[in-house]
């Protein structure tokens, strides 16, 4: 950071030694010597020199605007070389000089053509204003001292003007918009204020000086080169009362709504001609656009802007050092990449402007006499010149390496690959049988099988997306071969395949990027449902381009905060709001997927992130949906979602439904109607299929009165209900609730309630038997005849230990309220034990058990299993440790049968 405690100096005495430019100003315009640098040159000082006293001529504001620029080169200059400005108050001074000049010139100009041609108005008979898109570094704000202004002219609407002697609107803007140029950029007496580059506009040079938004719309649409796409991504409109049409017209041009894996191409083709270029003149020393150049830190930020801004909208923003702070919160780049990069660009472009200030030229060359050398190296306080070159390669090699891990060419020829002849089908059958089972294929008929109908599914795809296909396959065989069931998975590839034939982006993505396809042949291979969920939404393999963002764990606060954000980018529309949670919710899925499957998460932990997760989406959910009803009686609504069942207890598993209760607090007459309607919002807003698929299946049973109550209750009847009405299991469920999201106190509230309900003082004989009464309801509804072990719900298995627990929690918390905490059943059995209610080896036991038992579980549900049945043999040991606790708090039972006796322990 600089110091601004530092004395100022004159200017001339720091310019000198810096700027032959500078020193021939200073000597031209002596008064500009004086001027005081000790604070930043700022808009509101620059607006005030146009206008006091105002132009009156046009020869007069050209003098002015110039005159301006001396004086902001002067102190921003002296500022930036006593090390007293930092690169945003230099980039930022030179911004807000193009900015203020361009609206100074603009509306003098206006008024001048206007005073001949009358105003421009749109058939309505509105006013039409210019509208200037600064380009480039000025719409990034990010402007340079001796930079070009890429500008584009545009208008709103066609039409004519009001004056006697009319013109059409499109003439009166073109002669604006020479005026507006000639007024920057002609060289005076007193200089130039800004060279102007209108290239960048629709046709280029043959393209109209000034055109409506239509007219580039259509053009965008129908000409739009991916170049432009990577000009447009820092477009910003300076005047007009129109940006958000432009917006309107721009983003999607520039944001896809899916993967835009092309990007890479396309930047990666103009980098090569670019370098190209570069080597051409010899430019190996411009610190712009040679290796490890400002252009290089720039095209890594954009293509990421390409590709993901489309579903971030951190990301849709213009300077380069926000966008890489994005890029790193989101975890698109480690954290010390963004800093080696930060601290390259920075370097270079405070390089950039010492080169620019030696002849006030626009240039990036290192200088190649002594002189400026010398000059240089002190302006950027090295002792000579080799020992800023040595400092300047540190920083170009870090960003080259950066570029080419992100840039690298793909390998897309696989015609040598072993498994080409197999996949083409021009191997003999012997060669074929070999080497498929050297692939590890236990059945080379069924793969042969399964690539023959691809290459006929594949005889109806455009040629290009064949040539990719091509070189998909063999790698992807030969890893699927390693996998431990590949056929299967092979079959799962050859469906996604298919199902995403059409957009054959995602081909080129898997062919080229093997660290893709790895990752992606690991999912498939883990799980049939996480196969079904790509296939159906094949978006989420854009997440597998960058696939160490997939292992980030998730900041769910910050995620959380870009969700809403996202949300707020598309107000109104419901179904696009509706879209985004869902993808939101299979891209944060498919993260812990990834996780899960490496090895990288706990069952706990996952089930934890899961639990976060739906608490992110529901709290969304019940934003919007408070929005978007039409009766409202308070800004926020004093409402409150309870979770329950493996929401409430943070045991969410991938396809987990949610058990809600929604609960208000409100005295208002309407307020039970207007909650129903909520609630009855919320659950649509849940449970609705779109093209994204569902969000979640809600199930609100649980509500007072279950199916038959109402659908929302206010707190003073909840409590009632719990205290005087409740059945024994709707006080077990309770044991698992907790507040989700909403209104905060009735979280509070909700938690005082459920503690005064698990305190309740209970006669130990009544509770028991209807805790076993339930237990055997639940074992008559799923029956197994299967002769396997059920590890949900056979005697042993994970249901026991959870009744064991809530029974005890509902027995005891009278005497040990610490057993109220909604911590867990394996926490809780290490309470009951702490606390003396069970025996600490049987306790510590059935939670080992408890934990093993639902990895199981977790791991063949994970695999597609309809239900998670194993040997009866297997995990003998946890089942006899659920025995144990099960006989222990129980009885001499087991849950099929009734009561005898009870333990010493428990009665």
């Amino acid at each position: 950071m600089p110091d601004y405690t530092t004395p100022v100096m004159k200017p001339s005495d720091i310019i000198n030694r810096a700027s032959r430019f500078g020193h021939r100003l200073l000597i031209s315009s002596p008064a500009l010597a004086a001027l005081d640098c000790s604070m930043p040159y700022e808009r509101q000082r620059m607006q005030a020199f146009l206008t006091q006293p105002p132009c009156t001529d046009e020869t007069g504001l050209h003098q002015r605007l110039r005159q301006l620029r001396q004086q902001v080169w002067v102190v921003t200059t002296a500022r930036d070389l006593a090390n007293l400005a930092d690169l945003a108050e230099v980039t930022t001074a030179y911004t807000d000089l193009a900015e203020v000049c361009l609206a100074a010139a603009l509306d003098f100009h206006h008024g001048q053509l206007a005073a001949r041609y009358g105003e421009p108005r749109d058939a309505n008979g509105q006013a039409q204003s210019l509208m200037v898109v600064g380009m480039g570094k000025l719409g990034g704000g990010e402007l340079n001292v001796s930079s070009d202004i890429d500008l584009i002219y545009l208008y709103a609407d066609e039409g004519n003007t009001d004056g006697a002697q009319s013109i059409s609107n499109h003439e009166f803007f073109v002669r604006l918009g020479r005026k507006l140029s000639s007024a920057l950029s002609e060289n005076t007496a007193d200089g130039y204020v800004f060279r102007v580059d209108l290239r960048l506009r629709p046709w280029g040079e043959s393209g109209p000086l000034a055109m409506g938004l239509a007219m580039l719309e259509d053009y965008l649409v129908a000409h739009g080169r991916p170049w432009e796409r990577y000009a447009w991504i820092k477009a910003r409109a300076l005047t007009g009362a129109h940006d958000t049409a432009l917006a309107a017209i721009v983003q999607p041009f520039v944001y896809r709504k899916y993967l835009d894996f092309e990007a890479f191409a396309a930047i990666r083709d103009l980098h090569v001609q670019i370098r190209r270029e570069v080597a051409r003149r010899d430019h190996a020393h411009n610190i712009k656009l040679g290796p490890g150049g400002i252009r290089e830190v720039e095209f890594i930020t954009q293509v990421f802007q390409l590709i993901r801004g489309g579903q971030i909208a951190a990301l849709r923003q213009r300077p380069t050092l926000v966008v890489l702070d994005a890029l790193a919160d989101d975890g698109l780049v480690p954290t010390d990449t963004r800093d080696e990069l930060r601290d390259a660009y920075i370097f270079l472009r405070q390089l950039e402007h010492r080169i620019q200030y030696l002849d006030d030229a626009q240039t990036q060359l290192l200088p190649e006499d002594a002189e400026s050398r010398a000059m240089l190296a002190s302006a950027m306080n090295c002792a000579h010149f080799d020992a800023l070159l040595a400092e300047l390669d540190r920083h170009r090699h870090k960003v080259t390496r950066h570029f080419e891990q992100v840039f690298a060419a793909p390998q897309t020829d696989q015609s040598q690959h072993p498994l080409a002849a197999v996949c083409s089908g021009t191997a003999d059958a012997e060669t074929t049988h070999s080497l498929l089972l050297n692939a590890g294929y236990d059945d080379p008929s069924q793969v042969l099988a399964t690539l023959e109908a691809l290459r006929q599914f594949a005889t109806r795809l455009p040629e290009s997306t064949q040539y990719r296909l091509n070189a998909l396959l063999p790698p992807a065989l030969d890893i699927i071969g390693g996998q431990p069931e590949p056929q299967r998975t092979l079959e799962r590839l050859a469906a996604l395949i298919q199902a995403i034939s059409r957009r054959a982006t995602y081909l080129a993505l898997l062919a080229e990027y093997p660290a893709a396809l790895r990752q992606l042949v690991k999912l498939l291979a883990a799980s049939p449902w996480a196969a079904q969920m790509i296939t159906r939404q094949p978006q989420l393999l854009d997440e597998l381009i960058a696939p160490q963002h997939l292992m980030n764990v998730p900041d769910w606060t910050r995620l959380g905060a870009q969700l809403h954000a996202e949300l707020d980018a598309r107000p109104g529309d419901t179904e696009a709001q509706m879209d985004a949670l869902r993808r939101f919710k299979q891209v944060q899925t498919l993260h812990l997927l990834a996780q899960d499957v490496a090895g990288r998460l706990t069952l706990e932990a996952l089930s934890d992130h899961l639990s976060y997760l739906a608490d992110t989406l529901l709290n969304e959910t019940l934003t919007r949906s408070w929005a978007g009803l039409k009766t409202r009686h308070r800004d926020t609504p004093r409402f409150a979602v309870m979770g329950y069942g493996k929401l409430g207890g943070k045991e969410l598993g991938y396809a987990s439904d949610l058990d809600l209760v929604f609960l208000y607090d409100d005295t208002d007459e309407n307020a039970a109607e207007i909650y129903a309607r909520l609630a009855q919002r919320i659950n649509t807003w849940l449970g609705t299929a779109t093209a994204a698929g569902v969000l979640y299946e809600a199930d609100l049973r649980l509500r007072p009165d279950g199916a038959s109550g109402l659908l929302v209750s206010s707190v003073e009847a909840f409590r009632n209900y719990q205290l005087h009405h409740a059945w024994v299991w709707e006080h077990q469920a309770i044991t698992r609730a907790r507040f989700v999201c909403g209104d905060a106190a009735i979280g509070t509230t909700f938690d005082a309630i459920r503690r005064e309900v698990l305190t309740l003082s209970r006669d130990p004989q009544t509770l028991r038997n209807a805790v076993l009464e339930m237990r055997e309801k639940m074992r008559v509804g799923h029956v197994n005849a299967t002769g396997l072990f059920d590890l949900k719900h056979d005697p042993g298995g994970i249901v026991d230990v959870e009744f064991c627990v809530q029974y005890l929690v509902l027995k005891f918390s009278a005497q040990h309220p610490e057993l109220t905490r909604n911590i867990g059943n394996i926490a809780l059995l290490a309470a009951i034990a702490a606390a003396g209610l069970v025996p600490e080896p049987v306790a510590l036991a059935a939670a080992d058990a408890y934990r093993e038992l639902r990895r199981q579980h977790h791991a063949i549900k994970l695999k597609g299993a309809e239900h998670a049945h194993v040997p009866s043999a297997q995990l003998s040991a946890q089942r006899a440790a659920v025995e144990t606790l099960w006989h222990t708090v129980m009885g001499d039972t087991d849950p099929a049968s009734g009561p005898t006796t009870l333990k010493p322990e428990i009665a």
